[in-house]
């Protein structure tokens, strides 16, 4: 059957193969990158990485959402002067806040990095995110524009090519120039990550200007006011900036608690870059396919609520969470069963793998509360999300210091903060949902079924990959058979319980992604 490109459907499959292809090369990048520099820098990287997403949210991720949500309500009512024009008041607003961000944060940065980072290493790393939040600013306002009209293949082609280009200049960098001492080393990755925003930033600009800028301007020239862009832009923004902040709190926590609670210094910041850097990036791999369905409804549910159609908003969340249970669930309880020995041999390292049970649980959590966020800032309820978000950030943050400087508990103390947190997001987020959409829950069709299918595959790959090791069978067949076994169980078993597979992914149509 020919796929419809005018459909939701062919939109969501496009960023969902581009989009696991793209995770696929960045999981092999980060291999190539903890091999080539260590726990301990991978640590200290992870400590940077928070505060670039704090500068993302002051400056962009609201005004992302503002972009993709009226782009796709005036590509429906209006004409595309109006985006361009939105386009541009969101990107004025952006250079103004990113470059006052960036002229407090370089002559701060000493300060910065040692007493709010607790490691002086960092600096360098710091300095150079300022640039780079700028390119990645442009970038992210143009792709979202792309996402709200419903053309996809733009993005997609530079999402796939980012991951390419990033992972050429950060390992090129490292080749070229390692040894050197930590602080330079960090400062290499994060050179590498400008030299790609670069590249992003550029494509998309020159797409943009071929696909969407030279169209006929039509009757509808009047694009979006400030204050509908701060209407959405603020809440989102406000909730990404405490969020992130909650986690970038909680990331200089950990290694913190962790040598108040006896270890030493080194040891927690490799255990903590072990963590994050390899057993979560492992976890997260699958997420690809929750994320591209989320940016092609979030936008389809706003045209939904502009028009008023209260039956396709239901229609289209029920898909969702149908999707979200059917595509997580084996993916967890398979990786639950080969992750520990897959991450040690990928990454070289016995502590990755660590905790992969509890943290599977947890990412599938995450990704419910992920999906019903985005329809949340979908049917423009962004002030819902903003605080059940920040609700399961103060939850994860007291879980890290109240438990993980206890004796004996650890990084097991951030594992089940992860997964509570997690599990409290889902819960208000869904009443949420279920307040402002009047959607009706299918536990049966939405968690039971698909679990059930999960759970027998999980069990049954369990069973062979002991199996093929006490045969003395070579871990990379192992993984494979396991996972071919894993996933026919898992659709055979979804086929019995009369799933409709087809379903899935019809989250309504939507204008050309061309």
């Amino acid at each position: 059957m020919k796929l419809d490109r005018s459909s939701a459907l062919y939109a969501t499959l496009l960023l969902t193969g581009t989009g696991l292809i793209s995770q696929i090369l960045g999981f092999f990048y980060r291999i190539a990158l903890s091999r080539l520099v260590g726990a301990e820098i991978m640590g200290l990287y992870q400590l940077i990485m928070p505060v670039y997403s704090v500068l993302l949210s002051i400056a962009c991720v609201g005004l992302t959402t503002a972009v993709s949500t009226l782009t796709a309500r005036y590509r429906a009512l209006a004409g595309p002067e109006a985006v361009r024009q939105t386009l541009r008041r969101c990107l004025g607003a952006f250079f103004a806040v990113a470059l006052g961000l960036g002229a407090v944060i370089i002559p701060a940065s000493d300060f910065i990095s040692v007493y709010f980072l607790g490691d002086a290493r960092t600096q360098l790393g710091m300095i150079l995110l300022v640039p780079c939040v700028l390119l990645t600013g442009v970038e992210n306002l143009h792709k979202h524009c792309f996402y709200g009209a419903g053309s996809v293949r733009a993005p997609a082609f530079t999402e796939l090519c980012e991951q390419a280009v990033r992972a050429a200049a950060v390992l090129g960098l490292l080749l070229l120039f390692l040894p050197q001492n930590p602080e330079r080393t960090v400062g290499l990755i994060v050179a590498g990550m400008v030299v790609c925003e670069v590249f992003s930033a550029v494509t998309l600009l020159a797409l943009f200007r071929k696909k969407l800028g030279k169209q006929p301007a039509g009757p509808g020239r009047a694009g979006a006011s400030w204050g509908q862009i701060a209407s959405i832009a603020l809440p989102v923004g406000f909730t990404a900036l405490l969020g992130n902040l909650l986690g970038s709190v909680n990331s200089v926590l950990i290694p913190q608690r962790l040598v108040a609670g006896g270890m030493d210094a080194a040891e927690a910041m490799a255990s903590f870059g072990a963590l994050c850097g390899m057993t979560m990036p492992m976890l997260f791999l699958p997420t690809a396919l929750v994320g591209a369905m989320c940016l092609v409804m979030t936008p389809a549910l706003a045209r939904s609520a502009a028009l008023g159609d209260a039956a396709a908003i239901r229609r289209r969340l029920g898909r969702a969470m149908l999707a979200t249970s059917v595509l997580m669930m084996p993916a967890m309880a398979l990786l639950a069963v080969v992750g520990p020995s897959l991450g040690r041999l990928l990454f070289a390292d016995g502590r990755a793998g660590d905790y992969i049970l509890p943290l599977a649980a947890g990412t599938l959590l995450s990704c419910y509360q992920s999906v019903l966020s985005s329809a949340l800032n979908g049917i423009g309820k962004q002030r819902l999300a903003a605080r059940n978000s920040l609700l399961c950030g103060g939850a994860q943050l007291a879980f890290t210091y109240l438990t993980v400087g206890l004796p004996g508990v650890g990084l097991k103390g951030y594992v089940a903060g992860f997964a509570v947190s997690s599990a409290l997001g889902l819960a208000l987020n869904l009443l949420s949902v279920i307040r402002a959409a009047g959607l009706r829950p299918k536990p049966f069709e939405w968690l039971v079924s698909p679990a059930l299918a999960a759970l027998l595959s999980g069990l049954c790959a369990n069973l062979l990959f002991t199996w093929l090791g006490a045969q003395e069978t070579s871990l990379p067949l192992s993984v494979a058979l396991c996972l071919l076994t894993g996933g026919l169980e898992y659709l055979a078993a979804l086929q019995a319980q009369g799933t409709r597979l087809r379903e899935l992914f019809r989250l309504g149509a939507g204008p050309s992604p061309e």
